[in-house]
């Protein structure tokens, strides 16, 4: 984990400490306190302003150039670098004096400031020479450098005062430089070196990690190469090269950009940390609390883009410490519980502290500023990094040996299975054959007892043919019987009524052979006797009476035998087209007898009727359903007078013809519905029903691609409603 750059290192954690200092140093120099040094370049070296230079903070904020002329405000510097959080507008005063036949410049190497001018002194009078900052948009003075670098305009010989205003929101950082030009592009690549050398590191472990996340799909390299992105883009931006080079005509990206990367960076490394450490495994409320750190960080950002940066810094500093602290307890702690990559990671976090220490010290002017503090910071996170990844590949080295161990132990054990196995193969196989011996026969009787269950399937289904079978000569035989006992009844008066009639034309046979004339009318008297005992005009109405009967009678038997064959259709096996309306018609005239006499039968028929189907099929169909209606009215034992069995008929989407018988019996409810086409299902009592019949209409229903469904609740009738359709060609005979 790492800062970026000094940024860190400022605002209310030293503001007391500078302060205190300040003010013992502003007493010991107050009796010299506008003595000002003359700065001389020579020699092409680079001269540092920090101890050579007078200040004046302006707490009002309100001071001018022009006010700043004012000898009194300004005070001897102490060399200080860092200012108070509490200082936001700041004068440098320096007097400088050119040696060398080279331009001068002034090199200020920290560029996270909103403002800085400087001012040249003119007869008694300051003109602007030029301004650079956060709100400014970026101009190069050399190229390769992002330091805020001002020409100072003094040719060989002169001298000059020169006045710097610094307005920043930002902590106030000011390692100052007056360098020749030789001297200036010499620093400047000595620090495009190091930088360069560090982001080359960087981009290194970047691309290093993130091949090896791609392989091992290991989410430690994951958040490692995120930790590692964030890092070298908070470096970049608190080292002015990301508004040098990547936004300088966006000064307000500057504004957040130090905060936004650096506060990303921290817990981008606190997230990787969490993961590596296995904290959540190891130490359950440290996790949480490092949890917690990163809503700091989310805290501090977004008051970042609120624009109280004073409270962003805070939050970055002071987490930053504690954070740091608890990372280096908690990988102490787990590295002494036998997990070895926390050794790696105390020290990489070791080498991270050091280097911030120094730069504190360098920043209190305990140790000098110099090219190796000035860059401490890199070389800390730098060998950080390295470390760092030192740490995830013994981690999977770690894991790589456990797990070669672990295979090991399971190819010993497999070893031992694999004896164990061939022991018990013998076993298993002499095992095996015994049941597939007990399979074989128990599939044996299996097959005798399926065989057993279809014959006695067949059975039953025949047993529901005699049934029906049985029913249907039952309506026929007494359908038939009343007719043929009314000719029967009509045969013996008739008889008689013959007889006296023949008896009649026997008396009249005798008169041919008869010659005499009073015998002949002996013989008339006798017959006209013998026609009035008969009653001749009474025979002959009673023998008209009597044929009509047994006309009548043998009508109604012709009659129901065309029903009979009309219902059977036992000459027609194949698909025809028949009408439906004379199906149903003949089954009523079948049914008449098993149906109550107080049930009033009605039928509305308003479909053309024609159908393409197996016709006896199709009246068993109804016969069954009719009977099973009549059968449900039987049962009810209600009001005799209200009692009905209703058919219908209507064509529905013009190729279809619906279907609906309606009765007043007992109904039925939800389970008996959805039961009630299973095979053997029945309502009836044991030895009453086989409960094939309404398995048999759906089948047949199902054979015509027909439907039928039921309306009924109990003691509501039931209402079953059928849907044909009017042409089927591709009906599969059924022979």
């Amino acid at each position: 984990m790492t800062i970026a750059n000094i940024s860190f290192l400022r605002g209310k954690i030293f503001s007391r400490l500078y302060g205190v200092l300040l003010c013992l140093l502003l007493f010991f120099i107050s009796l010299n306190s506008n003595a000002q040094q003359v700065i001389s370049i020579k020699d092409n070296k680079a001269i540092a302003l920090n101890d050579k230079l007078l200040f004046y903070i302006d707490s009002s904020g309100n001071s001018t150039a022009d006010s700043s002329l004012d000898q009194k405000n300004f005070q001897p510097s102490s060399g200080q670098i860092v200012y108070p959080a509490s200082v936001n507008n700041l004068w440098l005063k320096f007097k400088v004096r050119n040696t060398e036949n080279s331009p001068v410049f002034f090199d200020l190497r920290y560029t996270n400031l909103s403002e800085v001018r400087i001012y040249k002194l003119k007869e008694d009078r300051l003109e602007l020479l030029d301004k650079a900052g956060n709100d400014i948009p970026f101009h190069h003075v050399l190229t390769e450098s992002p330091n805020i670098i001002f020409n100072l305009q003094l040719s060989q010989s002169q001298e000059a005062i020169y006045f710097v205003n610094v307005r920043s929101v930002h902590p106030i950082i000011l390692p100052m430089y007056v360098v020749s030009q030789n001297s200036l592009i010499s620093s400047v690549g000595i620090q495009t070196m190091i930088v360069g050398i560090y982001l080359g590191l960087l981009g290194v472990m970047f691309l290093y990690n993130l091949f090896l996340y791609i392989s091992t799909r290991d989410k430690n390299y994951l958040f490692y190469i995120i930790y590692i992105f964030f890092l070298a883009m908070a470096q970049i931006t608190a080292a002015g090269y990301g508004f040098s080079f990547l936004w300088p005509n966006n000064p307000f990206i500057n504004n957040y950009s130090v905060i936004f990367t650096t506060s990303l960076s921290t817990a981008a490394a606190t997230v990787f940390t969490m993961f590596f450490l296995q904290t959540a495994l190891y130490t359950p409320r440290i996790h949480k609390l490092l949890l917690a750190y990163v809503g700091i960080y989310a805290i501090g950002l977004i008051s970042n883009f609120l624009g109280n940066y004073t409270l962003s810094y805070s939050i970055l500093n002071y987490n930053l410490l504690a954070s740091g602290l608890t990372v280096v307890l908690v990988s102490t702690y787990i590295a002494k519980r036998g997990f070895r990559s926390a050794y790696f990671y105390l020290l990489a976090w070791s080498a991270l502290l050091v280097s911030l220490f120094i730069l504190v010290m360098r920043n209190l002017n305990v140790i000098p500023y110099n090219t190796f503090t000035a860059y401490i910071i890199y070389i800390g996170s730098g060998i950080e990094v390295a470390l760092l990844s030192v740490a995830l590949a013994d981690k999977i080295n770690i894991l790589s040996k456990e797990k070669a161990f672990s295979q090991a132990q399971a190819l010993e054990v497999l070893q031992e299975n694999e004896k164990l196995i061939k022991g018990q193969n013998i076993m298993l196989e002499k095992r095996v054959a015994e049941r597939t011996e007990e399979l074989e026969s128990t599939n044996h009787q299996l097959n005798h007892t399926l065989s057993d269950l279809k014959e006695t399937q067949a059975q039953l289904v025949e047993a529901e043919k005699m049934a029906s079978l049985g029913q249907l000569t039952a309506g026929i035989a007494h359908e038939i019987n009343n007719p043929i006992n009314f000719v029967k009844s009509n045969i013996n008066p008739l008889r008689l009524d013959v007889q006296d009639l023949i008896e009649v034309l026997d008396e009249y046979q005798k008169l041919h052979t008869i010659s005499d004339n009073k015998e002949a009318d002996l013989l008339l008297k006798s017959i006209e006797k013998q026609i009035k005992n008969v009653d001749l005009p009474y025979v002959k109405t009673e023998i008209k009476d009597l044929l009509k009967g047994i006309e009548d009678g043998a009508e109604r038997t012709a009659e129901i035998v065309r029903g009979l064959r009309t219902f059977s259709r036992l000459d027609e096996s194949e698909v025809k087209i028949v009408d439906v309306h004379e199906g149903i018609q003949s089954t009523l005239v079948i049914l008449r007898n098993s149906i109550p006499f107080y049930v009033n039968i009605k039928t509305n028929f308003n479909a053309r009727g024609k159908v393409e189907c197996f016709p006896g099929k199709l009246n068993q169909v109804f016969m069954n359903i009719i009977n099973n209606a009549s059968q449900a009215i039987i049962a009810k034992k209600g009001n005799q007078e209200n009692e009905f069995i209703e058919i219908s008929t209507k064509d529905i989407e013009k190729d279809k013809i619906e279907i609906v018988i309606k009765d007043s019996g007992t109904g039925m409810s939800e389970e008996v519905k959805h039961k009630i086409f299973e095979p053997f299902f029945t309502t009836k009592e044991v030895g009453e029903g086989t409960g094939l019949g309404m398995a048999i209409v759906f089948r047949i229903i199902k054979m015509h691609d027909g439907t039928i469904n039921i309306i009924s609740e109990p003691e509501k009738g039931a209402e079953f409603i059928i849907t044909l359709p009017y042409n089927h060609p591709d009906l599969i005979k059924e022979k």
